[in-house]
């Protein structure tokens, strides 16, 4: 974006496209007002709500909406504001839109609203980087998270570092500057002070792994050979008959994939094709079964199944060969087919018993796939941070680490000065006091137009 654009008067759809009961335009820049009322069966009041009709050139009635102005700086961007609330249709929007750029508005980027809403420090930018996250979250407990970074708990926490570490470089540039009239810290002071910032930024990051799982999400794959449930567990893990599911062995044959919340993670949910010998196979079979094992090999986790009732066999045994190197769990289904539970336990590895007609073992699976992911909730994850953040973080801290280093060989504390100040440039960039150009745009770009 050139220099002349950065200030433009924007505009663009901000509700999803489709039908719906309502659908929002925002405009934001200085001549949102004047471009409002061109096209608005009346003048406009900040802070006062409008009813009435949204008309072109003609006179010709568009459509009856309500209109919310905002007067800088007053507003989600800081500038002037108008949102103007209509019926949802996609055409009803668009003629509303196209009218709104006929009177002086431009397209507004992805994410150019929220920036703005930074440039004009309505929201530093780990806030506005918690927007992105609150948008596309796939949990409710991780948009509770990340409404929490948008209201300002992240920034709190980095503030507070910062300040900290700020004090303590006032100290030492003092002591250089004015040698005659203040002393330099001491040694001892200095390593107690780098010491509890490094611990303050380790307890940011010890929610690092568990954030980025939360963020992402995880893969499990359901494997087995054909007929042993995987497209039921699939279906109950789901809630939903999702799968086809039929005592016919080779039913499954594509890759079936849908994101589910287990315990406040993210799971994509893979139900592959039964894995058997192609032998004994069609050729549209073979390609599933080849599916199958790519699946296994991108997963974070598998789910392998075998039929409780039958016990495991030398087909079951050459999957669990196939997927040896993996995270994976042993599921027995059908257990409550099983005549002696004790007999799984005989088997030279951990078994879980299952059933997909019961849900008998489901707790405990779910347990498992929490285990997996660090046994961390979204509830305990104190800090949610990104790897852009968390990247800062490891930078900062290692400058402190070299700035300890230097305290405990009593280095000169001019040079202890240079890594104190790239630790504080390092979390400036976090909450984006320092920040470059190409950084922003890219930010920013993962955001959605309207946003």
């Amino acid at each position: 974006m050139n220099i002349t654009q950065e200030f433009d008067t924007i505009t663009a759809i901000a509700t999803p496209v489709g039908t719906g009961g309502v659908g929002v335009i925002r405009i934001s820049g200085e001549k949102s007002f004047e471009i409002a009322e061109k096209i608005f069966s009346q003048k406009l009041v900040a802070g006062k709500i409008h009813h009435g009709w949204i008309k072109d050139e003609n006179e010709k009635y568009i459509d009856e909406v309500i209109i919310l102005p905002f007067k800088s700086p007053n507003s989600y961007t800081g500038e002037d504001v108008v949102e103007i609330q209509c019926h949802g249709g996609i055409n009803v929007l668009r003629n509303i839109l196209d009218l709104v750029l006929q009177n002086g508005a431009r397209p507004a980027q992805r994410g150019e609203f929220t920036k703005r809403a930074f440039l004009n420090h309505k929201l530093d930018l780990s806030q506005a980087e918690a927007v992105c996250d609150l948008i596309h979250a796939k949990t409710q407990n991780f948009a509770v998270k990340s409404a929490k970074n948008l209201s300002g708990v992240l920034s709190e926490k980095i503030k507070e570092i910062k300040k900290d570490i700020f004090e303590v470089l006032s100290k030492i540039v003092a002591g250089i500057d004015f040698p005659d009239d203040v002393k330099e810290p001491e040694y001892d002071y200095l390593r107690a002070e780098f010491q509890k910032a490094i611990k303050k930024i380790d307890e940011i990051l010890a929610c690092a792994r568990s954030s980025n799982i939360l963020r992402q999400g995880i893969k499990i794959a359901i494997l087995g050979k054909p007929n042993v449930g995987k497209s039921s567990l699939f279906n109950a893990l789901l809630s939903l008959n999702r799968a086809i599911v039929t005592d016919i062995a080779g039913t499954t044959r594509d890759i079936l994939t849908e994101t589910i919340d287990i315990e406040g993670i993210p799971v994509t949910l893979i139900d592959t094709a039964g894995i058997r010998e192609l032998s004994q196979v069609g050729k549209v079979e073979e390609i599933g079964i080849e599916f199958s094992k790519q699946s296994a090999q991108d997963a974070d986790l598998i789910l392998f199944l075998f039929d409780a009732s039958t016990s495991i066999n030398e087909d079951d045994e050459a999957i669990l060969n196939l997927i040896k190197d993996k995270n994976y769990v042993i599921l027995a289904n059908k257990a409550d087919l099983l005549k002696e539970q004790a007999s799984l336990s005989r088997l030279p590895f951990t078994v879980y018993p299952l059933s997909t007609v019961t849900k008998q073992g489901f707790d405990e699976l779910k347990q498992k796939i929490k285990e997996f992911v660090g046994g961390k909730s979204i509830e305990d994850t104190e800090f949610i941070t990104n790897s852009r953040q968390q990247d800062c973080l490891e930078k900062s801290r290692e400058s402190l680490n070299q700035a300890l280093l230097a305290v405990q060989i009593r280095e000169l504390q001019d040079l202890i000065s240079i890594d104190v100040k790239s630790a504080l440039l390092y979390l400036e960039e976090i909450t984006g006091e320092v920040i470059t150009d190409d950084i922003l745009n890219n930010i920013f770009d993962n955001f959605c137009i309207g946003k």
